[in-house]
C-alpha cells in the first residue's frame, strides 16, 4: 500500500514539474499580452491602472523633490578649532590660576576634551593606575 502511494506521489511530482516548466515557458508571452487584452496602450499605463486598483497612489516624484527643497536648512556645523601655542599658553595660565576646565574651554573657544588634551600634554593630569612615588624611608 505505501509503496503504491510513493510511486503515485513520484508520478505526481513529475507531472507538477512538467506543468511548472510549461507555465514558465508561456508566462512571459501571457504577461506581455495583458495590456492589449484590457485595451491599454502601453505596459506603463497598465501597471499604473493596476496600482490604482490596488489602492496605492502613484508616486509624485516632482512634488517630493520640491518638498525636500522647502525644508529648513540644517544648522551649520561648528568648525574645528585650531589649537595654537597661544591657546595652549592661555589654557595653561587659566588652569594654573585655579579656573575650572569647563570655564577655560568656554573662554578659549575650544571644547572641554581639547582642554583635557592640553592638560595631559602639560602633565597637569594625574595618570590613572600610577602608584604614588615611594616616600623616602627614614
Amino acid at each position: 500500500m505505501i509503496l503504491e502511494q510513493i510511486k503515485e506521489l513520484t508520478q505526481l511530482k513529475v507531472a507538477v514539474a512538467k506543468l511548472e516548466a510549461q507555465v514558465a515557458a508561456e508566462l512571459p508571452a501571457a504577461l506581455a499580452a495583458l495590456p492589449e487584452k484590457f485595451d491599454y496602450p502601453s505596459l506603463k499605463s497598465f501597471i499604473k491602472a493596476l496600482k490604482q486598483a490596488a489602492g496605492r497612489k502613484p508616486k509624485m516624484r516632482k512634488k517630493a523633490k520640491v518638498a525636500k527643497a522647502a525644508k529648513a536648512p540644517k544648522a551649520a556645523k561648528r568648525k574645528r578649532a585650531k589649537i595654537t601655542d597661544e591657546i595652549r599658553a592661555q589654557v595653561k595660565a587659566a588652569l594654573e590660576s585655579g579656573q575650572k576646565a569647563a570655564a577655560v574651554a568656554k573662554a578659549a573657544g575650544i571644547s572641554l576634551p581639547s582642554v583635557q588634551n592640553i592638560k595631559k600634554q602639560l602633565g597637569l593630569v594625574k595618570v590613572r593606575g600610577a602608584e604614588p612615588a615611594p616616600s623616602p624611608a627614614s
